[in-house]
């Protein structure tokens, strides 16, 4: 799934290639990505585009005096710049490809999806806060706003074992399943620890890992070139997507936990104490 490393590359190149744009068509190719119908995807077509943001996880692309197009592309979703389109209209199909945005300078963005399992979401809307994910997201884990404080505060109110506080969007947006195993192996803290118990030390390394982990990822997803930010994402992560490697700060053996469809990566002698943890446990902690 892109995280807010990812999304943030994916929304300054947005950035660059709407530069100066047009909308010029909006062809919507599968029926389950479109989750609004007032304003209609029509009411884009024929606006500038001021910009392209980011909200946790999802793109705000900015329309001059018009609707916002949101886009949260979830687990298999991709965005695709063009830089021309075949002449032929694509036809609605069972294919990838769910939302094509073509631009008038002949240019634009494929918006795709792989596998059975649909999840890509596009809203248009006229202000980004009616779309329901975004109006209850938490801190911005790199926004000036984030500070020490502000950690403490949430920590302190939450009982959650700190992969799930980590996760969830309603207290910290943007952060996934990779970077959460990523900042928790950078501070040397178990994933089932619990967030109200951590002490002020404890609470230190874990705001720096945050931001250090948040922002090397960004500079390294914004240097990577696009259709190779997947790739330089799995080959930067130091443990998560691991298991059975070794550990590249002290050796041992990387251990997973999985539960469902998903799981996660840790360091049992730089996280745990050297315990290993049981699967058993996860069902509490991915709720």
């Amino acid at each position: 799934m892109p995280e807010l490393p990812e999304v943030q590359a994916l929304a300054e190149r947005m950035a660059e290639a709407f530069a100066g744009r047009t909308v010029a068509r909006v062809q919507v190719l599968s029926v389950q990505v479109l989750k609004t119908f007032d304003p209609p995807v029509s009411a884009l077509e024929g606006l500038a585009v001021e910009g392209v943001g980011r909200y946790g996880k999802f793109l705000d692309v900015r329309t001059a005096g018009g609707p916002h197009l949101v886009l949260h592309l979830d687990r298999a979703g991709w965005i695709r710049h063009r830089s021309s389109f075949p002449p032929k209209p694509v036809r609605p199909g069972r294919g990838p490809l769910a939302l094509r945005l073509v631009l008038d300078d002949g240019s634009g963005f494929d918006i795709t999806e792989q596998g059975t399992t649909k999840r890509l979401a596009a809203y248009v809307v006229t202000d980004p806060k009616l779309v329901p994910g975004i109006s209850g997201l938490g801190a911005d884990p790199l926004g000036a706003a984030f500070t020490p404080a502000v950690l403490t505060e949430l920590a302190s109110r939450s009982r959650r074992r700190l992969k799930t506080f980590l996760t969830d969007q309603s207290v910290l947006a943007g952060i996934g399943n990779a970077y959460s195993d990523e900042i928790l192996h950078s501070a040397r803290l178990s994933p089932y620890a619990t967030a109200a118990a951590l002490d002020e030390e404890q609470r230190t390394r874990l705001y720096r890992a945050i931001r250090e982990v948040l922002r090397t990822a960004v500079a390294e997803a914004h240097a990577a070139p696009a259709d190779a930010l997947k790739a330089e994402k799995k080959a930067a992560l130091a443990v998560h997507g691991r298991a059975g490697e070794p550990c590249p700060r002290c050796g041992s053996t990387v251990r997973s936990v999985n539960f469902a469809d998903k799981s996660l990566q840790y360091c049992p002698t730089c996280q745990t104490g050297g315990r290993v943890l049981a699967d058993r446990r996860l069902s509490r902690l991915l709720k």
